[in-house]
């Protein structure tokens, strides 16, 4: 067990930690990016690690990579990577802007190891994180316990671990080996037996239920997957380029400023951009999959559209799900093996993040422009959140659209801290 100071800690090495790593070497600050650690609990980086599918796309242009919107000349850039890699020709001629996913989350490990100066140490999960107080019990920093015994402390802590995950109430009384969340789909389908018949039913409309209804028929060949819609059908994503203005990052100043009444009207209006939508290339490749299997056959896959889970069971061994119409109210029972959840990620602060609040004595967690926790008063240590500030800074906070801008705000306001005078301030 070893004990170690940093002047900055990132817990989470996906792209909003490594899209501030870059901002932090880039930032020319004295000593900054040196004293900063990025904590990684698994082995290397993953985009989305459990949704790797090998078609699956990234559904944001690649030009919102790590830095490009901050810094075009920068070497850390997605198609100086390509070039790095012998790829960029190949790319070029693919004529998209949307690469594949598993290429995307290549960069995020390519843009890791190419950091000189900003640590990263994998196999580094964080078991419990506190705040370290000032005699006069203002805070000063903050330490964090890792599983492996170790210990960091550090002045400034910063959070990009993401949301947590979110199961309906409806689904908790199932065992845990017949449920999968979207965020755990990968690791878990490959423990599921492929030479038996297994019944799946996917529940969720937007992308990560469907990218599981479809991968759900290579992964288990001999499943028959039904998938569970509460809307009208599957629905593309909202792609006008004037609401696409609202993920610019110049707008996050127009919805920080808006009353709380605005912000709550935009973040319903653009859920069709982000939440409850499919991307149109995968709509077509899905419904072409349905097409050609009434022709052809097997009929393995259902749609059950307009449709709800009211309830939930084991009986006898199986899974049975109460199906409910929405068009006609009626509820029928559906027998299953194996459900698999595009449900989402809960809408609040995650659990780390309110459990520090907690012991920080805060009601509640109010976040500056400039991505730092209010904690309440004179503070020498500072809390920043990435990718959970929705409701403050806009959809696209919790997506990469604003991933380089939002570094830029984090160091500007850590160099200013740094530069200010000795006394503690909690501004």
């Amino acid at each position: 067990m070893t004990e170690q100071d940093v002047g900055v800690l990132a817990i989470g090495a996906g792209p909003s930690n490594l899209a501030l790593a870059v901002a932090l070497e880039e930032s020319g600050a004295p000593g900054l990016a040196e004293g900063a650690l990025v904590l990684e609990r698994h082995p290397d980086v993953k985009w989305q690690r459990n949704l790797l599918m090998p078609w699956a796309r990234s559904q944001v242009s690649f030009l919102k990579d790590l830095v490009t919107l901050r810094n075009p000349r920068s070497r850390f850039s997605f198609l100086s990577f390509l070039h790095d890699r012998d790829r960029l020709d190949e790319f070029v001629n693919m004529g998209t802007f949307h690469p594949f996913r598993w290429e995307l989350s290549d960069y995020l490990q390519w843009v890791a190891d190419s950091l000189e100066r900003v640590r990263v140490r994998y196999n580094a999960e964080a078991t419990s994180v506190e705040p370290t107080r000032d005699a006069d019990g203002s805070i000063t920093g903050w330490r964090v316990r890792l599983s492996d015994g170790d210990t960091i402390t550090c002045r400034d802590l910063v959070i990009g671990a993401g949301r947590d995950a979110h199961v309906p109430g409806v689904f908790a009384g199932l065992p845990a080996d017949r449920v999968i969340h979207s965020s755990r789909y990968g690791s878990r389908i490959a423990d599921v037996p492929t030479d038996r018949p297994t019944r799946v039913v996917v529940v969720g409309g937007a992308q990560s239920a469907a990218e599981m209804f479809m991968a759900v028929h290579q992964d288990l060949p001999l499943s028959t997957p039904t998938i569970v819609v509460r809307s009208i059908g599957f629905q593309v994503y909202q792609t006008s380029k004037f609401v696409n203005e609202l993920y610019f990052p110049s707008f996050v100043d127009d919805f920080h400023d808006a009353t709380p009444e605005f912000r709550a009207q935009v973040l319903d209006q653009m859920r069709l951009t982000n939440y409850a939508g499919l991307a149109p290339p995968f709509v077509d490749e899905l419904y072409g999959m349905l097409y050609q299997q009434k022709r052809f056959g097997p009929q393995r896959s259902t749609v059950r559209a307009m449709t709800e889970v009211a309830a939930a069971r084991v009986e006898d061994g199986e899974v049975v799900l109460d199906l409910r119409d929405l068009r006609t109210g009626k509820t029928e029972p559906l027998t299953c093996d194996l459900v698999l959840l595009g449900t989402g990620y809960e809408p609040g602060m995650p659990a780390l993040v309110r459990g520090l609040a907690d012991q920080a004595g805060l009601s509640d967690v109010a976040v500056s422009r400039h991505y730092r926790v209010d904690l309440g008063g004179p503070a020498w240590g500072g809390l920043y959140l990435q990718g959970v500030n929705e409701a403050t800074h806009g959809m696209s906070d919790s997506l990469i659209s604003v991933l380089a801008q939002r570094s830029q705000d984090i160091v500007t306001d850590l160099v200013a801290r740094r530069g200010a005078p000795a006394e503690r301030r909690s501004a």
